[in-house]
C-alpha cells in the first residue's frame, strides 16, 4: 500500500502537498529512487560560479545547476560542523538532540577526539529510518558525531563506512594526542598523516580521490544489487588545513582552497556521470549543500567566500549559516529552476524520508519539514503554515519561556502522546511558525522569518582573540552589529530586511512601522518555539584526554594501538 510522505501542512493545502509514493510512480519515478546527498565541509555560499563566483571553476556543479533548482536561501541549522551534522541526519535542532554546551553562555561546541559525548541513541537517524524502506546505505567521509564505540555509524544505520570519526587535524605525535584513525567499516585501516597522508606545507592529499572511489564502487554495486541506496559524501577537504591531489594542486586562480573546490566539482561530475551511464540519473535524487559557511577565518589561501553576506563559520550571521544548495533529479525536477523557498539542512531529512515513502517519527518533534513541493511543483511553502507538534501534552517545556533560551537546565525526553495539538475536537490545529532558527550552543541568537532577521544577541568572538588576529568576520567591521562582546537585545532587537540588505548592514529604525510588524510577527513564532522546547540532554560539556583514538577498533591488527592516560573528566573549554 502506498505510505503518504511527510508533509504536515494546513487542511486546505493537503491536497497539494502530499506525495504519496503512488503519486511519485504515476510522475514516471520509480519507487523509491536513490538518495545522494552531498555534504561539504566549510563550503561558502559565493564559493560555486553558479552564486557568483568570478574565477568560474565550478564547471560540473553549475551545470547540475542548471540541470536542477538551486536554493539560494537555503540554511544550515548552526555555524558549526558537528551539531550542523546531528541536525541532517536527525531532522532536528541541535538544541532538541544534545549537540550543544552549556559551559558557558552562547558558545559553539563540536565533537573534537577529547570529547565524551555524541549522537545520543534515543535519535532516529536518516539511514536507520531509510533502512526499514530496504535501502543500502553508507557514508563516506566525515562522521563527526562522535568517536567512542557507542557512537559509531555503522550503530546508527549506516551499512557501510569509509572514513574519520573527527576532523583531519594533526599531524600529531601520538604522545600527547594521537592522529584521528581512518575507519572501513567497524574497524580503522590507518590514520591521517601515516597510512593517509596529508602534506600539511604543500596541500598535497590523495583522500578525495579515495571518497571518490569509495562512492563510485558503492553505486555500481547497488546498481548490480537492484537495491535502493542512501549515500552520504561527507568529504572534508575545504576544511582548514585544505588539501588537493597532485593533479588539482596549484590549478585554481583561488590558491589551496580553489584547487580544494575544482577536485571536489570534478569529482560531483564524475558521480553524476556514472548515475546516467547506469541509467540510473532519472531514479536519484541528488543534493548539494554545506555543513556551515566558510571559515573566513581561514580566508583567502584555507577558507572561501560567503558572496555578500556578513561574516562566516563560527557566526549567527548570514555568512556563517546561509549555505549554496543544489537539487538534481533528471525529468523530475525541472531544469534551470532557482526556488526561493526558504529551506534549511534539516528538511533533508524530512524530505529523504518522504522520497522513499516514509513518514517522519511521530514520537518527537522534527524541526524539517519535506520541499518536495518547492523540488517538483514549484510551490513556496511558507514555513510560518505548519501545525503545532508538541512534546507532549502536561509534559515540561523549556523551564522559561523568556527569551532567549540560555543556560537552562535540560529536561528529560517524554515522548508525546499525539502529533498535532487541538484546541477542541474538530478544531483547526494551532498554528506551529517554525522560522530560521539561529543558535549558537544554547542561545538563541536570532530569527529568520520570511525576509525580516531579528537579531536577539550579537557576538563574532573576544577581543582576546580579535587581538590575537582570529577573525570571523574580516573587513565587516559593522559598529553595534559585529560586536566582540556579548550583546543582548532582547529588548529591542536588532531587525534587518534580507531581500534589500543580505549584509546585514543597516538595521530598521526601531520607530518604523515596518519594525514594529516584523517584531511581533517575530516575538510569537519565537514564544511558540520556546513554549514548547524540551532541550536534549547536552552532549558537549565533558572532555577526558583519555577517550582520544589511542585504540580504535582494528588497531591490533595494524599494531598501531597507542596506551591512554589516566581518565580525568573536566568541563569542555568553549572559546566563542
Amino acid at each position: 500500500m502506498a505510505m503518504e510522505a511527510a508533509v504536515v501542512v494546513p487542511r486546505g493545502w493537503r491536497l497539494l502537498l502530499l506525495v504519496s509514493a503512488a503519486g511519485l510512480v504515476a510522475l514516471g519515478a520509480p519507487q523509491p529512487p536513490n538518495i545522494l546527498l552531498l555534504l561539504m565541509d566549510d563550503m561558502g555560499w559565493g564559493d560555486l560560479g553558479v552564486y557568483g563566483e568570478p574565477s568560474r571553476e565550478t564547471p560540473n556543479l553549475d551545470r547540475m545547476a542548471a540541470e536542477g533548482m538551486l536554493f539560494p536561501n537555503f540554511y544550515s541549522a548552526n555555524p558549526l560542523c558537528s551539531p550542523s551534522r546531528a541536525a541532517l541526519l536527525s531532522g532536528r535542532l541541535p538544541i532538541r538532540n544534545g549537540f550543544y554546551t552549556t559551559n558557558a553562555h552562547a558558545r559553539n561546541a563540536y565533537t573534537p577526539q577529547e570529547i565524551v559525548g555524541g549522537i545520543p541513541d534515543s535519535e532516529r537517524l536518516l539511514p536507520s529510518l531509510l533502512k526499514e524502506a530496504g535501502y543500502a546505505t553508507k557514508i563516506v567521509g566525515k562522521w563527526h558525531l562522535g568517536h567512542r564505540p557507542q557512537f559509531h555509524p555503522l550503530k546508527h544505520g549506516f551499512d557501510e563506512w569509509f572514513g574519520s570519526p573527527n576532523c583531519h587535524f594533526g599531524p600529531y605525535d601520538n604522545k600527547a594526542k594521537p592522529n584521528i584513525p581512518v575507519y572501513k567499516d567497524w574497524e580503522m585501516v590507518g590514520r591521517f598523516y601515516e597510512e593517509f597522508p596529508i602534506n600539511v606545507k604543500t596541500g598535497e592529499s590523495n583522500l578525495t580521490q579515495i571518497y571518490l572511489q569509495e562512492a563510485l564502487d558503492f553505486i555500481k554495486r547497488q546498481q548490480a544489487a537492484r537495491r535502493p541506496f542512501f549515500l552520504y559524501w561527507a568529504v572534508d577537504a575545504t576544511h582548514a588545513p585544505v588539501y588537493a591531489s597532485r593533479p588539482f594542486l596549484g590549478s585554481s586562480q583561488r590558491g589551496r582552497y580553489g584547487d580544494a573546490v575544482r577536485e571536489i566539482d570534478d569529482s560531483v561530475g564524475k558521480m553524476l556521470s556514472l548515475l546516467q551511464v547506469l541509467g540510473l540519473a532519472e531514479s536519484t535524487f541528488v543534493f548539494f549543500t554545506s555543513d556551515n559557511g566558510a571559515a573566513l577565518v581561514s580566508a583567502p589561501s584555507q577558507g572561501g567566500s560567503n558572496g555578500p553576506f556578513l561574516c562566516g563559520k563560527q557566526t549567527t550571521f548570514e555568512g556563517g549559516m546561509r549555505e549554496p544548495a543544489i537539487a538534481w533529479w533528471p525529468r523530475h525536477i525541472p531544469p534551470g529552476q532557482v526556488s526561493h523557498q526558504l529551506g534549511s539542512i534539516m528538511d533533508l531529512f524530512t524530505t529523504s524520508l518522504a522520497l522513499a515513502g516514509l513518514k517522519p517519527p511521530r514520537d518527537r518533534v522534527i524541526d524539517g519539514f519535506s520541499l518536495l513541493p518547492a523540488l517538483l511543483q514549484g510551490q513556496l511553502t511558507d514555513r510560518a503554515q505548519l501545525p503545532l507538534r508538541r512534546e507532549g501534552a502536561g509534559h515540561p517545556a523549556s523551564p522559561s519561556p523568556a527569551l532567549p533560551l540560555r543556560d537552562q537546565a535540560p529536561q528529560p525526553h517524554l515522548p508525546p502522546p499525539f502529533l498535532l495539538c487541538w484546541e477542541s475536537p474538530g478544531a483547526e490545529p494551532r498554528t506551529w511558525h517554525t522560522p530560521i532558527l539561529y543558535y549558537r550552543g544554547n542561545t538563541l541568537m536570532a530569527v529568520t522569518l520570511g525576509q525580516h532577521k531579528a537579531h536577539f544577541w550579537t557576538w563574532t568572538n573576544s577581543w582576546e582573540e580579535f587581538r590575537q588576529g582570529i577573525n570571523f568576520c574580516p573587513g565587516q567591521n559593522i559598529s553595534g552589529v559585529t560586536t566582540h562582546t556579548q550583546e543582548e537585545h532582547t529588548k529591542l532587537p536588532l531587525v534587518f530586511h534580507l531581500g534589500r540588505d543580505p549584509g546585514e548592514r543597516f538595521p530598521l529604525s526601531f520607530a518604523s512601522t515596518e519594525y514594529q510588524d516584523a517584531l511581533s510577527r517575530i516575538t510569537l513564532v519565537v514564544q511558540q518555539h520556546q513554549d514548547t522546547l524540551v532541550p536534549g540532554q547536552p552532549q558537549l560539556n565533558v572532555c577526558d584526554q583519555a577517550v582520544m583514538n589511542w585504540a580504535p577498533p582494528g588497531c591490533e591488527k595494524l599494531g598501531k594501538c597507542l596506551r591512554p592516560p589516566e581518565s580525568v573528566l573536566e568541563k569542555c573549554f568553549w572559546p566563542h
